[in-house]
């Protein structure tokens, strides 16, 4: 093959194919022809290949037929654009699908707290039982409130958001059991009903709430909006409703796993505000109604957002190229 020959006959359909390739916006006319084009080259592409290699000519028609592919068949979406799918759309249509469910978990553990709580602010033997385990006034006039200040703030904060990550990571993963997440739920709730029952006999309900009420609105949020797309999980196995069983759980799966994920700046912030602001010298009113506004600004967010991309059929599952072809089903 002579290549200066055969690139001096082919060298049009090259640009026309390299000028299509850059354009934004296509007609359907100069869509069909850039389909034609892509065929030719990539021809053009083996031809040289086989017959006349050439590593610049190879090079440059290895490049064209790669962009006019990606360009026919659509290439994958910047990260930033997905990110930002994820954020204003994914996520905060998950968790909307998930908030029945998690406001179920968390009356179910404020209920049991609460009874927990005030049994033993009441009960002078249970308080009796607990002082012969822990030392109740080191606890009440220091190991409490030390707590929060033993370590300094930024090393504090990962310990708190990894503590609470990997809370929220067990109510996913054994989700699918319903069991596990049920006793997470409960032995959280024992142990906050224990320290505040404990507190409240001593006279110190008003340090226990002024130390978790900042952080513990976002934090016990996150953990029930785990737990509550772990349930939802166990009833895509127990109730598939029209769908085959490993299909439902597949969907639900999918978005239990975006909830995870964004669960994880979720604590992140619940840690920042654990390390910083609960035991910041703030009057109690202060950091309380800190904690309350980004609380707040969640729970908006979910409300806005998630409402809107659920009513346009979002579920927090991925995209559908992403999840795979699925077999019909009646019903």
């Amino acid at each position: 093959m002579d290549l200066d020959a055969f690139t001096a006959v082919h060298e049009a359909q090259w640009r026309r194919l390299e000028l299509l390739v850059r354009r934004r916006r296509l007609s359907g006319v100069e869509a069909d022809e850039l389909v034609n084009l892509y065929r030719r080259v990539a021809t053009h592409l083996s031809a040289v290949r086989s017959a006349a290699p050439d590593p610049v000519v190879s090079a440059r028609l290895s490049r064209l037929v790669a962009q006019a592919r990606t360009k026919v068949t659509g290439g994958s979406e910047p990260w930033t654009r997905e990110l930002a799918r994820f954020a204003t759309v994914s996520f905060p249509a998950a968790v909307y699908r998930a908030r029945w469910a998690a406001a179920g978990a968390a009356a179910f553990s404020a209920l049991l707290a609460v009874a927990l709580g005030t049994w033993i602010a009441r009960s002078p033997q249970a308080q009796a039982v607990i002082s012969r385990q822990v030392d109740v006034r080191q606890l009440v006039e220091n190991d409490f409130a030390g707590y929060y200040i033993q370590h300094a703030a930024g090393s504090f904060a990962a310990q708190v958001w990894t503590n609470n990550a990997w809370v929220a990571a067990l109510c996913v993963a054994f989700g699918v059991t319903g069991v596990v997440v049920v006793l997470l739920l409960v032995q959280n709730a024992l142990n906050v009903g224990a320290i505040g029952g404990i507190m409240a006999a001593n006279g110190r309900l008003d340090l226990f709430f002024g130390l978790i009420t900042p952080h513990g609105l976002l934090e016990l949020t996150a953990v029930f909006v785990a737990a509550g797309a772990g349930l939802r999980l166990f009833w895509a196995w127990v109730d598939p409703g029209p769908l085959p069983r490993s299909q439902a759980m597949a969907r639900e799966g999918r978005s239990m796993v975006t909830v995870a994920l964004g669960l994880v700046v979720v604590l992140l912030v619940s840690g920042v505000v654990e390390a910083f602001v609960t035991p910041s010298p703030l009057p109690s009113w202060a950091r309380i109604g800190i904690g309350a506004l980004v609380w707040g600004a969640f729970l908006t967010y979910v409300g806005v957002l998630g409402r809107r991309a659920a009513a346009a059929g979002e579920t927090g599952d991925v995209r559908g190229q992403l999840a795979g072809d699925e077999a019909p089903v009646t019903g």
